[in-house]
């Protein structure tokens, strides 16, 4: 310190802390003009010495204006120094950064210019201190005073230039330091990041690109900036850097002649092509991945639109995000935004028509699971791709699927119930496709028949269109089979009564089975057509009307008339009557149009006119009053099968059996008196005579027996229906003692509590008392 009061006068030093700032300025002019001088006779001791007192003495003061002086006296020695301050920069260069963060605006202001001057002098020799001078620049820019922070931009400027035309900056050293400071939210701040963020990428040996994702959610963060000219900033920096991907070079070097021209091109080539490869797609990905869920609409656009790209570029190295991208995309195929929408249908084809291998690390565990997940989505769009996904998996890659199919399989079963009719179509051809293998086509239907018997509304809802479906996937006689086979063993007798009669209405009326229809029509005289009536039969007696229906479509009219004489009161309830309004109604339609027809013969089908009576018998002819709403129309039915009946002619059109009008009223009553001799006309005429051997069996099916299984069958039912009225009566009874019991104790103080037991234990009145699914007619 002593050399450096021997070299500067009192006067000088003074001044350099002076409030007035042009005495300051003279006084740094002073100290120029000596450092200029030690530095000529090279007496760099004396010139540390100035130094030191410069920073102890006045840049560390506690007094403002001394920190004023100190900091225009280093810049002033910075410049005295001129090609040789590179070796001083150690001391000058800290305590201007130290005075950076000093609480008074305008010594933070001569900082700025301190250190504006000094990197004038030293150019590239301050890159050494270039993260340090960042970290300084990177909080003046939000600094509260304005004359602070357009210094600090100006000094920013200078130190772009500096570093854009250096060859020491190491970029490595940076990034970290980027990175950290990503994730401010001051908009100054901001600004100051994607300048430099810019002008580094511009520079053609710094290579930004292989370090993007390091900073790449940052600047997706700022695209949901509240300022518009942060947004647009960030967005053209990445779309940048979006183009710089897109126009990185593909494929092997060139072969040419090695002249001095192509060294060049294949040294520059061969950059480009390592600038190619160190795009980490992969960590990339993750960060889209994430943006693509963003809140902020813009964030989702960008997001998906480089995801987008990726796909088409990334190749090999996205085969392990292609699951996390799949479920990036999915969602925002049923985004509120149109644009969106279409670059995500874009992006998911993309990524469908990949074909990837297990091999090369394409998970396909991981996809199920992301495509699973959707299936829960709330938007259609969304569950409609997610099951194409499932779909083209199991049509690459069988076996994998196959694998995994214990994890999928309730997921797909509950989209069954789906409220979109596109999206239960879809799952069908899913479910088809797993099923054609035996076990998993059996396991499909077991699982079917579960769902509906657990859930009422899908069988109600979904029922028709999901075994119609399953018929033209997986060939309808397969499918009626395996259902037939599981409701025969069926113990809830409830459920497979309703499940029957479901089966039975779409046998009889969906369009897709009409093969199946014309099969089961031909059970008199074709061995498959009697093995399915066979294989049918066991289950749909489970419910008297569906019998009665297979037996009218086979033409197996006697038997028929055999089960509806069989029927005894108990049978008789609600649930048969509608059952047997919606049979009458189908009796009209052009499915039984063949058997209107043969009513023109009514001797040959002696059997049919029996049965019909018999069904036009168990109608009532008025509707009760206390009936339900779906019986209520229950005497339309009787008037439509009794005008029905009354159309049929009273003579034969076969020409061959005249049939004589009677004196009674009714013209068929010599039909209805059924001869048991066997020695009647056969109801089918192309088989006459096959019954007069063995009246009980026709074509291998033993008719007795099967109506011995129907009455077997319909006891069963009959059991099931008294043990369950027992328990509700039980619960009826043991809810009422309990509501006595509590009577009576909470009136036992009253003289009246012996006529309340009295009252409350009378017994039902007559009109009262009905069984269950008794009529009151």
């Amino acid at each position: 310190m002593a050399d450096a009061l021997s070299v500067i006068p009192a006067n000088v030093l003074r001044n350099l802390s002076d409030k007035l700032y042009e005495k300051r300025k003279n006084a740094a002019l002073e100290v120029e003009g000596i450092v200029k001088q030690l530095a000529a006779a090279g007496d760099h001791d004396k010139i540390s010495a100035v130094i030191d007192l410069l920073t102890s003495e006045y840049t560390y003061s506690p007094q403002a204006n001394h920190r004023k002086g100190g900091l225009i006296g280093l810049a002033a020695a910075t410049v005295g120094l001129t090609s040789e301050a590179a070796q001083h920069l150690e001391q000058i260069v800290p305590p201007v950064l130290h005075s950076f963060s000093d609480q008074d605006s305008r010594v933070r202001y001569y900082a700025c210019e301190a250190l504006y001057n000094i990197a004038k002098v030293v150019r590239g020799d301050f890159i050494v201190f270039f993260n340090q001078i960042f970290d300084a620049l990177c909080k003046l820019s939000a600094d509260s005073d304005a004359n602070v922070q357009s210094a600090a931009h100006l000094l920013d400027r200078l130190v772009k230039d500096i570093v854009t035309e250096s060859d020491q900056f190491s970029i490595e050293e940076f990034i970290p330091l980027l990175r950290e400071r990503m994730n401010v939210l001051n908009p100054y701040v901001r600004q100051f990041l994607v300048g430099w963020i810019t002008v580094l990428d511009s520079v053609p040996d710094i290579d930004m690109l292989g370090f993007l994702p390091d900073f790449l959610d940052g600047l997706f963060n700022m695209l949901s900036d509240s300022s518009h000219e942060i947004r647009q900033q960030a967005d053209s920096a990445l779309s940048e850097f979006l183009q710089e991907i897109k126009n990185s070079p593909v494929g092997p070097p060139l072969t040419f002649n090695f002249d001095i021209y192509a060294l060049l091109f294949y040294y520059f080539l061969t950059r480009a092509v390592l600038l190619l490869k160190s795009v980490d797609y992969g960590r990339m990905a993750e960060i889209l991945v994430q943006r693509a869920a963003s809140s902020d609409e813009f964030t989702r656009l960008t997001a998906i639109t480089w995801i987008n790209e990726f796909v088409k570029l990334g190749g090999d190295q996205l085969v392990p995000y292609y699951a996390d991208i799949l479920g990036a995309i999915l969602p925002c195929i049923s985004d509120k935004e149109e644009k969106i929408r279409v670059v995500a249908r874009e992006t998911n084809e993309e990524l469908r028509a990949i074909k990837a291998d297990p091999a090369e690390g394409f998970d396909v565990g991981a996809i199920l699971s992301i495509a699973r997940r959707q299936l829960s989505s709330e938007w259609d769009a969304t569950r409609i791709e997610a099951l194409h996904w499932i779909s083209a998996l199991l049509n690459r890659h069988r076996a994998e699927v196959l694998n995994f199919l214990d994890d999928i399989f309730d997921t797909l079963l509950k989209v069954l119930s789906d409220a979109s009719d596109e999206v239960v179509l879809l799952v069908l051809d899913v479910h088809a496709c797993i099923a054609k293998d035996p076990q998993h086509f059996r396991q499909l239907v077991v699982f079917l028949m579960h769902n509906f018997r657990m859930d009422n509304s899908l069988l109600e809802k979904r029922g028709a269109l999901i075994i119609r479906r399953l018929c033209v996937l997986l060939d309808a006689e397969r499918v009626y089979r395996e259902l037939s086979k599981i409701l025969e063993g069926e113990a809830d007798m409830d459920f497979a009564s309703i499940m029957v009669q479901a089966l039975n209405l779409i046998l009889l009326t969906s369009s897709e089975l009409a093969e199946l229809r014309d099969l089961l029509k031909q059970s008199l005289v074709n061995a498959a057509g009697r093995d399915l009536f066979l294989s049918l039969y066991a289950s749909w007696c489970h419910s008297p009307m569906a019998i009665i229906s297979l037996c009218l479509l086979v033409q197996m009219y006697q038997h028929a008339s055999g089960v509806i004489q069989s029927l005894v009161e108990e049978d008789i309830n609600v649930k048969f009557l509608v059952q047997l309004d919606k049979l009458i109604r189908l009796l009209e339609t052009p499915i039984f149009a063949y058997l209107r027809l043969q009513l023109l013969e009514p001797g040959r089908y002696t059997w049919l006119l029996k049965a019909l009576y018999g069904l036009l018998m168990l109608l009532p002819q008025v509707c009760p009053h206390d009936m339900p709403a779906p019986f209520r129309q229950q005497s339309a039915a009787f008037k439509i099968l009794r005008t029905r009946l009354k159309t049929v002619p009273s003579y034969s059109f076969s020409g061959d059996h005249q049939v004589k009008r009677t004196s009674s009223g009714n013209p068929y009553s010599q039909i209805l008196h059924h001869s048991p001799s066997g020695s009647q006309i056969s109801e089918d005429g192309d088989v006459a005579g096959q019954e007069l051997g063995n009246p009980n069996s026709q074509n291998g099916i033993n008719f007795t027996s099967k109506l011995q299984q129907f009455e077997q069958v319909q006891r069963q039912h009959r059991i099931h229906t008294r043990e369950l009225a027992h328990l509700r009566n039980t619960s009826t009874s043991t809810s009422s003692l309990k509501e006595v019991q509590r009577s009576e104790e909470t009136r036992r103080p009253t003289s009246s509590s012996s006529t309340s037991t009295v009252e409350v234990n009378r017994m039902p009145s007559r009109s009262s008392r009905k069984g269950p699914g008794q009529l009151q007619l």
